[in-house]
């Protein structure tokens, strides 16, 4: 018999359509950061297992909290990220330059190690739970998919884009410190090639025109890329704004910036094409 799959709006801020969280039977996919988890832990069963797609916080910030509240559990991630779960020290002090240090409270709440003995660091390529793991790096180096073997969903965490219903808009969420476009782009083919059913997207709810979302979130990071290779933080905000403003009611554009907050996308960006140069004058120079 296959387990129920609830999707779960964490209400983020008091916010709805921000955040989801995937209850599969009593497997968790993506908790959301600790500062949700009263809205919603309530209302599930016991978890016996969660499966990360990265560490942001936004994502898997509750894991620790989670832990606690339920010893046994355990918490699948890539082995890449596993270390920043055990000593989330590095993790908290990037989120604090990105987010400053006196929002880190109120966005994310109380960030708890989780217990090296909780932790299942994975490769990429295994097949547990019932589902398939595949490394797909480019908005985070350790990003997972997690293709369920029963149903055809996969849930994608970042890679399918931030995509708010009702709007279809997709933006291809860019925040620093570790986008990668090319391994992004090559990423989108490996999710497609699994063949999923529909992409379940934390940013928020179900996709089931899989192609078609695919296509959205590739053209928007091959745009937003383009747009912030020239260099000009104030177009590329201001062309941003524009875009969520056009294709989204004001409700649904303030989930939006709140899923993807415009400066860091742009942040992101000018990281990945200010670094990429310096790969280039180096290779360059060391000829």
């Amino acid at each position: 018999m296959r387990a129920m799959v609830r999707e779960i709006d964490v209400h983020h801020l008091g916010r709805e359509r921000v955040i989801a969280a995937h209850a599969v039977g009593d497997v968790i996919v993506d908790p959301g950061p600790t500062s949700s988890l009263e809205n919603w832990i309530d209302d599930v069963a016991a978890p016996r297992a969660l499966l990360l797609t990265h560490i942001h916080l936004d994502h898997a910030g509750a894991s620790g909290a989670l832990v606690r509240r339920f010893p046994g559990l355990r918490v699948y991630v890539s082995e890449v990220g596993a270390p920043h779960l055990i000593d989330p020290t590095k993790l908290l002090a990037s989120a604090g330059r990105l987010y400053g240090e006196e929002n880190m409270d109120r966005l994310w709440g109380e960030v708890m190690p989780v217990p090296e003995e909780s932790v299942v660091p994975l490769a990429g390529g295994e097949d547990l739970e019932g589902f398939r793991v595949e490394p797909v790096p480019g908005h985070a180096s350790h990003h997972l998919c997690w293709l369920d073997l029963q149903r055809g969903d996969a849930y994608v965490g970042d890679m399918a884009g931030v995509r708010i219903p009702p709007s279809s808009l997709t933006l291809a969420p860019t925040p620093p410190p570790e986008i990668d476009v090319e391994a992004w782009l090559r990423s989108i083919d490996l999710i497609a090639s699994l063949r999923p059913e529909r992409l379940r997207l934390t940013h928020f709810g179900v996709a089931e025109d899989v192609a078609e979302q695919l296509e959205r979130v590739r053209e928007s990071l091959r745009r937003l890329a383009e747009l912030a290779r020239a260099g000009d933080r104030e177009r590329f905000l201001e062309t941003l704004a524009a875009e969520i403003e056009t294709a989204t009611d004001p409700v649904t554009a303030e989930s939006v910036r709140q899923a993807i907050p415009p400066d860091q996308s742009w942040q992101g960006l000018e990281r990945y094409w200010r670094k990429r140069a310096e790969r280039e004058a180096g290779a360059v120079a060391g000829r």
